[in-house]
C-alpha cells in the first residue's frame, strides 16, 4: 500500500503541475509580440519545463501503481483515464518540441486536467484482476489502444486551436453554433467533476437490490440521489429518493443516474458562465488562439492522425481481437465496446480518405479532427459506462 500512497500523491503533483503550466502557456500567447517571441519567449520555456516535470511524477504515479496492483494499471477507469491524461500530455511535449507552439499547450493541457479530474471521481482502490482480464494481451491491448486515441486527442486539439482562430464569432452562423456546442460538452465534463465532488463531500450512498439480466440477485450503490433504478430494484436505505424509472438489464441505470446528474449540472455551469462573461465561450477563449498558425494547425491535425490511427488500429482492433479470443474464445462479438471502436476506426478511416482523394484540407480537416474525438469520448464514458456488456467490469 506504501506504492499506493505514492501514486496518489505523484499524480496530486502531476495535476498541479499541468494547472501551474497552462498559467505559464496563457502567459506565453498573450505576452508574444511577434512570431519570433510566440515561438520562443520567458513563459514557453518555463511552461513546457513545467509540463515536463508533471508528466515524469505522472509516469512515476503510473509505474508506482503498477508495483502496488501488480499488473499493469489501466484495468479500470480510474487507472485507464489518468493513464490517458498522461499519454495526452506525452503526445503534447513531443508535438510542441517538434512545433514550438504554446497555443497548443493552452487547449492540450486543459483535456488532460479535465480527463485526471473525471478519473479521480471513480474508485481508486487497488483491486485485483478478475479472470478475463489476467492476460498480458489485455495490457498490450489497452496501453496501445490509448497512446492512438492520445495522438489522436492532439488532432483535435490543433482542430480546435485551427477553427477558434478562423471562425468569425461576431456573426451567427452554423459554425459558430457548432463550436459552441464542443465548449458545451467540456463544461459539461467539468460538471460532472463538480456533481460527483459535490455529493462525494456530502457523503451521499443510497444502497439497491435489483436482477440481472441473467436472472440474478446483486446490490448496487449509488452515490447520488437515483433517477433511475436497476431492474427490479428495492431500496436498502431508508428515505432514499424513488427512482423516477425502471431501466432494462441492458442499460446501466446508476450509471445513467450520474450522467444525467452530471448534464444538469454542466448546463447550469454553462449558463452561468455565459451571464458572467456575456458572450460566448467560443469567443472567451479565441484571442489564446489569434497568433497560432494556421497552416502549422492543419499539419499538426492531419499528421496527428497519420501517426495516431495505426496507432489505434492496432490497439483497439487488432490486440484487441486477440485478447477477446483469449478470454471468450471469439475474435469478434458485436459487444456494445467493439461497435463502436469499429466506428471509430471507420469515421478516421473517412478522414484519411477525405483529406488525401478529396482535399479536405483546413476547416473541414479541423472539424472532422474534432468530431473524431467526440467519438472516441463518448466510446469511453456512454459506452462504456451506461450501456451493460462484456467491458462493464472496466
Amino acid at each position: 500500500m506504501q506504492f499506493a500512497s505514492l501514486s496518489a500523491n505523484l499524480l496530486f503533483v502531476s495535476f498541479i503541475a499541468y494547472l501551474v503550466a497552462m498559467m505559464f502557456f496563457g502567459g506565453a500567447v498573450k505576452g508574444s509580440k511577434s512570431a519570433a517571441t510566440y515561438k520562443n519567449n520567458r513563459w514557453g520555456n518555463i511552461a513546457i519545463v513545467i509540463t515536463i516535470i508533471g508528466f515524469i511524477t505522472h509516469l512515476g504515479s503510473f509505474i508506482a501503481r503498477w508495483i502496488a496492483s501488480g499488473h499493469a494499471p489501466v484495468s479500470n477507469m480510474f487507472e485507464f483515464m489518468t493513464a490517458f491524461g498522461m499519454m495526452i500530455v506525452g503526445a503534447f511535449i513531443l508535438l510542441y518540441f517538434l512545433y514550438r507552439t504554446p497555443s497548443l499547450g493552452l487547449f492540450a493541457l486543459p483535456l488532460a486536467v479535465i480527463i485526471i479530474g473525471y478519473a479521480s471521481m471513480f474508485p481508486r482502490e487497488v483491486s485485483p484482476l478478475i479472470p478475463a482480464l489476467q492476460s498480458y494481451w489485455l495490457t498490450i491491448h489497452v496501453i496501445t489502444a490509448a497512446i492512438g486515441e492520445a495522438i489522436l486527442a492532439m488532432s483535435a486539439v490543433a482542430g480546435l486551436v485551427y477553427l477558434l482562430k478562423h471562425i468569425d464569432l461576431t456573426k451567427k452562423s452554423k459554425q459558430r453554433f457548432w463550436l459552441e456546442s464542443v465548449m458545451f460538452t467540456l463544461v459539461l465534463v467539468i460538471g460532472f467533476v463538480l456533481s460527483s465532488s459535490t455529493f462525494a463531500v456530502m457523503g451521499y450512498e443510497a444502497k439497491f437490490t435489483y436482477v440481472t439480466k441473467d436472472e440474478q440477485p446483486a446490490q448496487i450503490v449509488y452515490n447520488y440521489p437515483p433517477l433511475f433504478g436497476m431492474n427490479a430494484y428495492e431500496s436498502l436505505t431508508p428515505d432514499t429518493m424513488t427512482p423516477l424509472a425502471e431501466m432494462p438489464p441492458i442499460v446501466n441505470a446508476k450509471t445513467l443516474t450520474t450522467f444525467v446528474w452530471s448534464v444538469a449540472t454542466g448546463t447550469v455551469l454553462y449558463l452561468l458562465l455565459r451571464l458572467v462573461f456575456r458572450r460566448p465561450l467560443a469567443a472567451v477563449f479565441q484571442p489564446f488562439a489569434k497568433k497560432a498558425n494556421a497552416q502549422m494547425m492543419d499539419e499538426i491535425g492531419y499528421r496527428s492522425v497519420l501517426i495516431g490511427f495505426p496507432v489505434f488500429s492496432l490497439g483497439a482492433l487488432v490486440f484487441a481481437m486477440i485478447w477477446a479470443h483469449e478470454a471468450w474464445s471469439r475474435f469478434w462479438g458485436w459487444d456494445p465496446k467493439e461497435v463502436w471502436a469499429l466506428i471509430t476506426w471507420l469515421f478516421y478511416a473517412a478522414y484519411l480518405h477525405l483529406r488525401l482523394s478529396r482535399g479536405w484540407e483546413g476547416e473541414k480537416s479541423a472539424w472532422l479532427a474534432v468530431i473524431g474525438f467526440i467519438i472516441i469520448m463518448f466510446n469511453l464514458l456512454a459506452v462504456n459506462l451506461i450501456i451493460a456488456g462484456l467491458h462493464s467490469y472496466a
